[in-house]
């Protein structure tokens, strides 16, 4: 497993259209916002606003998109389906190669939340703030592998990746803009929602552990709902 990984990190550095759509997109558009902080601050949950928008933008640019497309490289190219011929298990091929994208999202939120800590308040709740990171990482790698398993391509995966990416980045600001004090059901239900309010409280504070954890429990069904989803879709040869 650490090899492949090693190997697909050096891929993913070498590739610059890659690297570039995992790190610099991601991490510059979050700085923009930063640079804007004083009119997100205006918004009903603060700066928390920021921390659960830059958690959901770079978890699924950083490492949704990236893994999608790395991925379908892999299938194009039959490296999956030689892989599988070797004393490789599948798990151990499957996290060998979606590791360095999970690496590169979670160094990325850790950097820019850092940079927005360092200029701002700090979280109140760090160790929430963790917990909640952890659990979009593992919804976002679910929902990559099933999302690939639709991508033909890297090229196709532009377009494959686009409705999960742009709409749990609007969720994460809907929610943020507007908080939860309405509609509270349907905000926590939607992909990404309760992890998103977890985020905000976590760095503003104010509530109680046992209340916050509590909403771990949607976000932990659709990492059910992605893994089920990523069991029947994902496919390890190209379709004929």
């Amino acid at each position: 497993m650490l090899p492949i990984a090693r190997s697909e990190f050096l891929q993913i550095v070498r590739n610059r259209m890659v690297f570039v759509s995992a790190t610099i997109v991601p991490v510059g558009l979050s700085l923009v916002f930063i640079s804007q902080r004083e009119v997100f601050a205006q918004s009903p949950t603060g700066v928390g606003l920021l921390a659960g928008a830059f958690m959901m933008i770079l978890i699924s640019m950083g490492l949704y998109s990236t893994a999608v497309t790395t991925l379908a490289a892999r299938r194009q190219t039959l490296f999956l389906k030689r892989l599988r011929s070797t004393a490789v298990s599948d798990g151990a091929a499957l996290s060998g190669i979606v590791i360095p994208p999970a690496i590169i999202g979670i160094v990325q939120v850790t950097a820019v939340l850092a940079v927005l800590a360092s200029i701002d308040a700090p979280p109140a709740e760090p160790l929430l703030l963790v917990v909640s990171g952890l659990a979009l990482v593992l919804m976002m790698l679910g929902f990559a592998l099933a999302t690939a398993g639709i991508t033909q391509s890297p090229e196709h995966a532009q377009v494959t990746t686009l409705p999960i990416t742009l709409g749990a980045s609007a969720i994460a600001f809907w929610i943020g803009f507007t908080g939860t004090e309405e509609l509270t059901l349907l905000k926590r239900l939607l992909p990404g929602g309760a992890a998103t309010e977890l985020t905000i409280s976590a760095w503003n504070g104010g509530a109680e552990w046992g209340e916050s954890l509590l909403l771990l429990a949607p976000t932990a069904g659709w990492i059910v709902v992605a893994v089920v989803l990523a069991k029947s879709m994902f496919r390890w040869e190209p379709r004929r």
